[in-house]
């Protein structure tokens, strides 16, 4: 799971002992059904291996004739931005590669998970998928500014993308000032349907009271 230290500690602590009777469940559950596997998407090398052979080409064959000088993306299993760093890079030897995490689950550069509401990143600890090696610097976001630029997506573009997706769009804003005049590529993981229950995803309309009606005031027709 990591070595992470946890903030809170205590609810942190209750969830790592959870995701471990989770894991140890699953495989014993695999041990004893035959023909029973479990992907392990943290940890799989065959996720890195899927990404480098298909995304991956496809990044370079749009870029081709113009290359992308940076990239930034969050970390969920890890396998997307360790693929795009370790294949990417033998073309774009120049390349900068960041990682966005959660500001309120900074495992990545500060060693330390908490809870968060960004879903799709920052599992609480570094995935063996990651290659933090291939990384150039990560990229903290706010929980707020995820959902700010989520909506503004929705409003500005007609991109309708969940709170990663707006994580990624923050961070990108956040290092433009450094990272001016370079060509920047990020990632719309999937579609913001997924996250229309998530408190705080929609925008908040202010309330407009309804015009009162009295069945005395009604004229037939």
């Amino acid at each position: 799971m990591g070595s992470a230290s946890c903030v809170p500690e205590a609810p942190c602590r209750l969830r790592h002992l959870l995701l471990q009777v989770r894991d140890e469940t699953a495989r014993l559950l695999a041990a004893a059904t035959p023909g029973a596997w479990m992907p392990r998407q943290f940890d799989n090398p065959a996720n890195i291996d899927a990404h480098a052979r298909t995304n991956m080409i496809e990044i370079l064959a749009d870029f081709r004739n113009e290359p992308v000088d940076t990239i930034l993306t969050g970390v969920g299993t890890g396998g997307h931005i360790t693929a795009l760093a370790e294949t990417l890079k033998m073309d774009w030897p120049g390349l900068q590669v960041f990682a966005v995490e959660p500001a309120a689950s900074p495992v990545l550069s500060a060693g330390a998970a908490g809870p968060h509401p960004i879903q799709g990143i920052g599992a609480g600890f570094v995935p063996a998928n990651l290659h933090a090696d291939m990384l150039d610097g990560v990229v903290q976001v706010e929980a707020e500014a995820a959902r700010r630029f989520a909506q503004a997506a929705a409003r500005r573009e007609g991109l309708l993308v969940g709170l990663s997706s707006g994580a990624t769009l923050a961070a990108i804003a956040a290092k433009l000032p450094e990272l001016a005049g370079l060509r920047m590529l990020g990632f719309a993981y999937d579609t913001g349907e997924r996250y229309l229950s998530v408190p705080g995803f929609l925008a908040e309309r202010k309330a407009v009271a309804a015009p009162k009606l009295h069945l005395a005031d009604a004229k037939p027709n």
